[in-house]
């Protein structure tokens, strides 16, 4: 009888944590973001406007400023190929702005510091004071980014930004720049100087 109820207990433990297991699986299935209606519109945009068609980059300041949040998507093979840190604006100029760390604030005033949603034009390859010595020119394409050049918004790395994920910890902030870190900043430079067409790339929240 001792060794049935034993056996019982065991059946229960082993059921008990396959539904935890479960529960933390669809949890995470629930809170990872779908990008697919994003990529599709990208790639519609980029055969419409005569951007580059193998790729683009896609940044959701939605996502904890420590984890990774600018992705570069590969439309061939219709993957995220990869993925590192980026900073947002620190938006606090003009008002208080007691979230800064945690959540991104968006204005198109200049010296705001404020980060720019919207589709922008990746421009002119130019030299920077900032990480590699290297920026590149983005033009926003709408209304909530069409300052971009005007306020120096640039693509840019920084010393300060990680090449790896610093969760709970946030990355710094920027004056509204999306700056990366200095590899992958190489990364992306050799990219762009191979590419004949401008590449699109595109903030969301």
């Amino acid at each position: 009888m001792k060794n049935v109820l034993f056996i019982c207990f065991i059946a229960f433990l082993c059921c008990n944590n396959k539904v935890k297991e479960e529960k933390i699986k669809n949890s995470i299935v629930e809170t990872k973001k779908e990008y697919s209606s994003f990529h599709k519109e990208a790639l519609e945009y980029a055969k419409q406007n005569g951007f580059n068609q193998d790729f683009y980059y896609l940044l959701d300041f939605s996502i904890h400023s420590g984890k990774n949040r600018f992705f570069v998507y590969d439309f061939k093979n219709n993957e995220i190929k990869n993925q590192k840190l980026v900073t947002h604006g620190s938006c606090d100029q003009f008002e208080e702005n007691p979230e800064k760390w945690e959540k991104a604030k968006f204005s198109t005033k200049n010296e705001s510091h404020c980060s720019m949603k919207g589709k922008y034009k990746i421009g002119k390859r130019d030299y920077s004071s900032w990480g590699i010595n290297v920026k590149y020119w983005i033009h926003g394409l709408e209304k909530t980014n069409n300052t971009a050049v005007k306020r120096v918004v640039v693509l840019h790395s920084w010393n300060a930004v990680k090449d790896e994920e610093v969760y709970p910890r946030y990355s710094p902030l920027s004056w509204g720049c999306p700056a990366v870190s200095n590899e992958f900043m190489k990364e992306i430079d050799s990219e762009l100087q191979k590419s004949t067409k401008p590449v699109l790339l595109w903030i969301i929240e």
